[in-house]
């Protein structure tokens, strides 16, 4: 398909068909198809250019000229000002900047004129300038305080146009529950309206097209048709000639949207085809915009860049530098696609100055994405984080300003609330003398005052009640944390007393035995044959002494917090050969030791506590085991978890002492099969030690059968 030209020619003047005709059939025979940057484009656009600047700026100079003459002769301000509103709405099309310079002389008229009228019909054009430019925050900014007359006036169709314009700054803005209240409130009191009218009946098929937009916005499509639908059939039935055109180009970017891409350019180009007939033109770029967008999303990149094309010839014929800019954002992103980064870069950065010149964050935001995206397409890491930043900081901004405009919002918001009853109550006073009227108003002022009394004193016994609620919580959770406090200090007390009972006798004992030993060799009441014989007993007594002072230290700077963890990689299998090699020669026990822990498993702890949690568990394991019995130990990985397990075939745990073995108290120690010692702490070690890295240890066991002990360790 040709695009690009046909829209344009249909807006021309009836006087001038014939010429566009035989200009049309030329272009139409003349096409041809180049290469720019690696992406086939149709020449269209050249031809074009030349068509919109030589013929439409002198078709609607002429309309101006006539304008600008009336302006002239006229003493009338009042009259003035509306021949200043007409000039700008005809150079809109033709030359934006001409028709922002209308708008400032209008203004100066406004402030002459000094009426509500004057300076409601202002600030509404004002807002569709800068909406045109992607300022919606300071469309809103003028759309309310157009709101803001129009609700004091007696004009109905003017309140329900200003709320349904607001309605949709907030829409553009992404603040939905905004828009979705002010445009239901335009449709709901145009439909009650006691007098209705044709523009009623307008005014309610636009806040239902509008809403249908704003719920397309939120991905709600089924409900955003239904909307669309009753739009259309209330527009049908008044006979809105434009109607169908809207309907037609938002339905079709509801499908683009929920990726109906056949349904979307069915929709698309028929509205394109309503637009020609009617010569709607503030549809046209609109249209070719969403056909562009529609066929870049389904990569047919040729169609999105002659259309992205079209509607670039069209601003630029009108000099509307935001409609520029977003062409721009446009063919950069057709640029991207295709795999030419230095083009897209190029045009992106383009629009971004563009939208930052014209204050049009909206614009900015999405350039800022599509910047970091491409940045990171690149690896290039750093101007993609830069970027995403300056969309993060914009889009803060942005919510910010929203936010401090609710005080004027809210404020608003009350005085339309009530504009229904309002309005009907000036449709059904105007005979009514003015004493009834003084006499209403002082009634409504007390029941305001009234109300306004009421509420403050409501929302102080709200506030006590709440500030009731939230000390009682506090005291809640303070008394739960006392409580948590007293149990630890009982539990700390416990191992307290339990740590000076280990001191006083599991040391004590061992060194008394050895000195006493020491002396009678000294004095010769011992040969050294039988030394040699006390020699196994005391190298046991000393082992068990050193792994209690190993333990007592450890357990001492975990207490005092001074215990510094510092990770590395751990391998697994080593550390478990390294454990049975010490422990073999320090408890000579005939018990098979295996090692079952694949090369490759690889832990991220500190390796001292990884070699006391295994030679605690080893320990234990050879405590409770016979002799000729099996230690073995496993591992695996589930995800980022290591999860070892130290397994014995000895004596077995019983329930009730398997359920306190990791409490720090009461402490339970028992003999092993060989009579050995116990201290009590080595669990209670291993589990803090565990914790510690931020894993979890348990232990399973069967009376008679054995026992196995795991914990977990971060992988490596």
């Amino acid at each position: 398909m040709r695009v690009g030209f046909w829209p344009i020619l249909t807006i021309l003047t009836k006087n001038n068909r014939e010429l566009c005709s035989t200009l049309y059939a030329y272009l139409v025979n003349s096409v041809d198809v180049g290469h720019y940057e690696g992406v086939m484009i149709s020449r269209v656009p050249i031809y074009i250019s030349f068509l919109v600047m030589g013929c439409l700026p002198v078709l609607g100079q002429q309309a101006l000229d006539s304008l600008e003459k009336k302006l002239a002769t006229e003493p009338n301000d009042s009259i003035r000002f509306g021949i200043l509103l007409n000039l700008s709405k005809e150079a809109e099309f033709y030359d934006y900047a001409k028709s922002r310079k209308y708008m400032e002389s209008a203004k100066e008229t406004s402030d002459k004129i000094n009426a509500d009228w004057a300076k409601g019909d202002l600030y509404f054009r004002l807002a569709l300038l800068e909406t045109i430019e992607g300022d919606y925050a300071e469309a809103l900014d003028f759309d309310l305080q157009s709101l803001k007359i129009f609700s004091n006036g007696k004009d109905s169709s003017q309140l329900f146009r200003a709320m349904n314009a607001v309605g949709s700054d907030y829409r553009d803005l992404g603040q939905y529950q905004e828009a979705y209240f002010y445009l239901t409130q335009s449709y709901q009191l145009a439909r009650k309206h006691k007098t209705p009218s044709l523009k009623d009946s307008l005014v309610m098929a636009i806040s239902l097209h509008n809403i249908g937009t704003v719920f397309t916005e939120l991905g709600q499509f089924d409900i955003a048709l239904s909307h669309f639908q009753a739009s259309a059939k209330l527009s049908a039935k008044i006979h809105d000639a434009e109607g169908p055109a809207y309907t037609y180009d938002e339905t079709g970017e509801l499908y683009r949207k929920k990726g109906s891409f056949d349904l979307s350019e069915k929709n698309l180009l028929a509205g394109l085809q309503e637009v020609r007939k009617l010569r709607i033109r503030v549809l046209i770029a609109r249209i070719q915009s969403h056909l562009a967008n529609l066929y870049l999303d389904k990569k047919d990149y040729i169609r999105s860049f002659q259309y992205y094309d079209s509607v670039l010839v069209l601003q630029t014929a009108i000099n509307n530098r935001y409609g520029l800019a977003e062409c721009e954002l446009g063919k950069g992103m057709v640029m991207s696609r295709s795999g030419n980064y230095d083009e897209a870069r190029r045009l992106y950065s383009k629009s971004l100055a563009t939208s930052k010149e014209l204050n049009a964050r909206n614009l900015a935001l999405t350039c800022y994405k599509e910047l970091s995206a491409l940045a990171e397409i690149k690896n290039d890491f750093k101007n993609s984080l830069y970027y995403l930043k300056q969309h993060d900081a914009l889009k803060d901004s942005i919510f910010n300003k929203a936010t401090m405009e609710k005080l004027f919002q809210n404020q608003v918001r009350f005085e339309t609330e009530s504009k229904d009853s309002e309005i009907a109550t000036l449709l059904q006073s105007r005979t009514r003398q003015a004493s009834e009227l003084r006499r209403q108003e002082l009634v409504r002022n007390i029941l305001v005052i009234v109300a306004a009394l009421s509420i403050i004193l409501l929302y102080s016994v709200y506030r006590s009640g709440r500030r009731r609620k939230r000390i009682n919580r506090l005291l809640l959770e303070h008394q739960r944390e006392i409580k948590k406090r007293s149990t630890e200090l009982e539990q700390l007390n416990q191992v307290k007393d339990k740590f000076f009972s280990i001191i006083s006798h599991d040391l004590r004992s061992p060194m008394n035995a050895l000195g006493s030993t020491l002396e009678l060799l000294e004095q010769k009441h011992i040969s050294p044959q039988e030394f040699t014989e006390l020699t196994q007993s005391l190298k046991t007594q000393f082992n068990h002494t050193r792994t209690l002072i190993n333990n007592l230290l450890a357990w001492t700077l975990l207490q005092m917090d001074k215990l510094t963890v510092q990770s590395e990689k751990v391998f697994l299998r080593q550390k478990v050969e390294e454990s049975f090699t010490a422990l073999r020669d320090l408890y000579p026990k005939d018990i098979l030791m295996e090692n079952n822990i694949a090369e490759n498993i690889v832990c991220f702890a500190d390796p001292n506590i990884v070699t006391m949690i295994l030679r605690n568990f080893i320990l234990n394991s050879i405590k409770f085991t016979e002799t000729g019995g099996r230690i073995w130990v496993n591992a695996s990985e589930i995800d980022q978890e290591i999860t070892v397990s130290v397994s014995d075939s000895g004596i077995g745990i019983k329930p009730e002492v398997r359920e306190i073995l990791f409490e720090k108290a009461p402490h339970y120690s028992t003999r092993g099969t060989a009579n050995e010692k116990g201290t009590g702490l080595g669990l209670i070690l291993c589990k803090e030690f565990v914790e510690k890295t931020g894993g979890k240890i348990w232990a399973e066991s069967e009376i008679g059968k054995g026992s196995t002990f795991y914990f977990t360790l971060p992988k490596a």
